[in-house]
Protein backbone atom coordinates (compact mmCIF):
# COMPACT_ATOMS: atom_id res chain seq x y z
CA UNK A 1 0.00 0.00 0.00
CA UNK A 2 1.40 3.36 -1.24
CA UNK A 3 0.62 6.85 0.75
CA UNK A 4 1.07 10.05 -0.60
CA UNK A 5 1.90 12.57 1.47
CA UNK A 6 0.06 16.06 0.63
CA UNK A 7 3.20 18.80 0.60
CA UNK A 8 2.58 22.68 1.14
CA UNK A 9 4.63 24.91 -0.70
CA UNK A 10 5.30 27.88 1.13
CA UNK A 11 6.93 31.02 -0.32
CA UNK A 12 7.59 34.68 0.45
CA UNK A 13 8.34 38.03 -0.77
CA UNK A 14 9.00 41.16 0.88
CA UNK A 15 7.36 44.76 0.42
CA UNK A 16 8.78 48.06 1.17
CA UNK A 17 5.21 49.70 3.40
CA UNK A 18 4.93 53.41 5.04
CA UNK A 19 4.93 50.97 8.07
CA UNK A 20 8.19 49.17 7.42
CA UNK A 21 8.74 45.82 6.03
CA UNK A 22 6.03 43.52 5.35
CA UNK A 23 6.63 39.43 4.59
CA UNK A 24 4.02 38.41 2.54
CA UNK A 25 3.95 34.76 2.85
CA UNK A 26 2.15 32.43 0.47
CA UNK A 27 0.94 28.58 0.78
CA UNK A 28 0.31 26.80 -2.47
CA UNK A 29 -0.06 30.41 -4.12
CA UNK A 30 -2.69 31.47 -1.72
CA UNK A 31 -1.75 34.45 0.69
CA UNK A 32 -1.44 32.54 4.10
CA UNK A 33 0.84 35.20 6.15
CA UNK A 34 2.18 39.53 6.50
CA UNK A 35 4.05 39.74 9.19
CA UNK A 36 5.53 43.01 9.96
CA UNK A 37 9.21 43.59 11.41
CA UNK A 38 9.41 43.22 15.29
CA UNK A 39 6.02 41.48 15.36
CA UNK A 40 4.79 38.88 18.04
CA UNK A 41 3.83 35.59 17.48
CA UNK A 42 6.19 36.36 13.82
CA UNK A 43 6.89 32.63 12.53
CA UNK A 44 10.47 31.49 12.54
CA UNK A 45 11.99 32.74 8.84
CA UNK A 46 12.79 29.44 8.06
CA UNK A 47 8.96 28.52 7.71
CA UNK A 48 8.62 31.20 4.96
CA UNK A 49 9.78 28.89 2.35
CA UNK A 50 11.72 30.32 -0.53
CA UNK A 51 12.23 33.99 -1.80
CA UNK A 52 9.88 34.40 -4.52
CA UNK A 53 7.67 37.37 -5.37
CA UNK A 54 5.83 35.92 -7.90
CA UNK A 55 3.03 34.67 -6.18
CA UNK A 56 2.07 38.14 -4.33
CA UNK A 57 1.74 40.71 -7.69
CA UNK A 58 -1.86 40.83 -7.35
CA UNK A 59 -1.55 41.66 -3.06
CA UNK A 60 1.56 43.38 -3.46
CA UNK A 61 -0.88 45.62 -5.85
CA UNK A 62 -4.00 46.34 -3.58
CA UNK A 63 -1.57 47.22 -0.44
CA UNK A 64 -0.20 49.99 -3.20
CA UNK A 65 -3.30 51.01 -3.55
CA UNK A 66 -3.91 51.02 0.10
CA UNK A 67 -0.73 52.90 1.08
CA UNK A 68 -1.88 55.08 -1.22
CA UNK A 69 -5.02 55.73 0.21
CA UNK A 70 -6.82 54.44 -3.17
CA UNK A 71 -8.25 51.07 -1.51
CA UNK A 72 -10.63 50.89 1.31
CA UNK A 73 -11.63 46.95 1.07
CA UNK A 74 -9.26 43.84 0.18
CA UNK A 75 -10.60 41.35 -2.73
CA UNK A 76 -7.76 38.58 -2.40
CA UNK A 77 -7.82 34.51 -1.81
CA UNK A 78 -6.12 34.20 1.96
CA UNK A 79 -5.76 31.08 3.73
CA UNK A 80 -6.25 31.57 7.56
CA UNK A 81 -5.32 28.19 9.37
CA UNK A 82 -6.22 28.26 12.93
CA UNK A 83 -8.75 27.05 15.15
CA UNK A 84 -12.74 27.50 14.07
CA UNK A 85 -12.96 29.80 17.07
CA UNK A 86 -9.87 32.31 15.81
CA UNK A 87 -11.41 31.92 12.37
CA UNK A 88 -14.17 33.13 13.08
CA UNK A 89 -12.70 36.20 14.95
CA UNK A 90 -10.89 36.65 11.84
CA UNK A 91 -14.03 36.91 9.82
CA UNK A 92 -15.51 39.28 11.69
CA UNK A 93 -12.36 41.52 11.70
CA UNK A 94 -12.42 41.97 8.05
CA UNK A 95 -16.16 43.39 8.67
CA UNK A 96 -15.07 46.02 10.40
CA UNK A 97 -15.23 48.96 8.21
CA UNK A 98 -12.66 51.10 7.10
CA UNK A 99 -11.63 53.75 9.23
CA UNK A 100 -14.03 52.09 11.93
CA UNK A 101 -13.27 50.72 15.44
CA UNK A 102 -15.10 47.97 17.29
CA UNK A 103 -14.17 46.54 21.02
CA UNK A 104 -13.19 43.15 21.72
CA UNK A 105 -16.58 42.74 23.68
CA UNK A 106 -18.27 43.56 20.20
CA UNK A 107 -16.77 41.06 18.33
CA UNK A 108 -17.55 38.63 21.36
CA UNK A 109 -21.51 39.90 20.81
CA UNK A 110 -21.45 39.66 17.57
CA UNK A 111 -19.77 35.58 17.62
CA UNK A 112 -22.52 34.66 20.08
CA UNK A 113 -20.20 34.45 22.84
CA UNK A 114 -20.73 37.44 25.19
CA UNK A 115 -17.89 36.80 27.97
CA UNK A 116 -14.99 35.82 25.76
CA UNK A 117 -13.55 39.21 24.51
CA UNK A 118 -10.18 38.27 25.81
CA UNK A 119 -10.53 34.93 24.15
CA UNK A 120 -11.31 37.43 20.94
CA UNK A 121 -8.32 39.42 21.73
CA UNK A 122 -6.16 36.37 22.12
CA UNK A 123 -7.55 35.17 18.28
CA UNK A 124 -7.07 38.77 17.26
CA UNK A 125 -3.15 38.88 18.33
CA UNK A 126 -3.00 35.45 16.60
CA UNK A 127 -4.47 36.87 13.13
CA UNK A 128 -1.26 36.01 10.59
CA UNK A 129 -2.52 38.47 7.89
CA UNK A 130 -2.42 41.69 9.34
CA UNK A 131 -3.33 45.61 7.29
CA UNK A 132 -5.43 42.87 4.98
CA UNK A 133 -7.17 41.35 7.96
CA UNK A 134 -7.73 44.51 10.02
CA UNK A 135 -6.57 43.33 13.58
CA UNK A 136 -5.50 47.26 14.24
CA UNK A 137 -9.27 48.15 14.06
CA UNK A 138 -9.78 46.30 17.15
CA UNK A 139 -9.57 48.55 20.30
CA UNK A 140 -10.56 48.54 24.11
CA UNK A 141 -13.83 48.80 25.86
CA UNK A 142 -13.27 52.25 26.56
CA UNK A 143 -11.73 52.92 22.99
CA UNK A 144 -8.16 53.07 23.72
CA UNK A 145 -5.58 51.72 22.12
CA UNK A 146 -5.02 48.10 23.74
CA UNK A 147 -2.06 45.52 22.53
CA UNK A 148 -1.01 45.25 18.78
CA UNK A 149 1.12 42.16 17.35
CA UNK A 150 2.80 44.81 15.41
CA UNK A 151 3.51 47.13 18.14
CA UNK A 152 0.78 50.11 19.56
CA UNK A 153 3.06 52.70 17.40
CA UNK A 154 1.96 51.03 14.19
CA UNK A 155 -1.74 50.30 15.47
CA UNK A 156 -2.08 54.26 16.03
CA UNK A 157 -0.61 55.11 12.72
CA UNK A 158 -2.88 52.85 10.57
CA UNK A 159 -5.83 54.17 12.20
CA UNK A 160 -4.19 57.78 12.21
CA UNK A 161 -3.77 57.07 7.88
CA UNK A 162 -7.57 55.49 7.65
CA UNK A 163 -9.45 57.96 9.46
CA UNK A 164 -7.45 60.26 7.15
CA UNK A 165 -5.20 61.76 9.63
CA UNK A 166 -1.60 60.35 8.96
CA UNK A 167 0.28 63.68 8.85
CA UNK A 168 -0.92 63.91 12.91
CA UNK A 169 1.46 60.69 13.83
CA UNK A 170 4.70 60.89 13.28
CA UNK A 171 6.24 57.88 10.86
CA UNK A 172 8.69 55.67 13.29
CA UNK A 173 10.07 53.57 10.39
Amino acid sequence: MTSTLSTRTRRHTVLDSPYGPLTLVATDGVLAGLYMTEQRHRPPEETFGAPDPGPFAEAARQLDAYFAGELTDFDLPLRLDGTPFQRGVWAELVRIPYGATRSYGELAERLGKPGASRAVGLANGRNPIGIIVPCHRVVGASGGLTGYGGGLERKQRLLAFERGKDDAVPALF
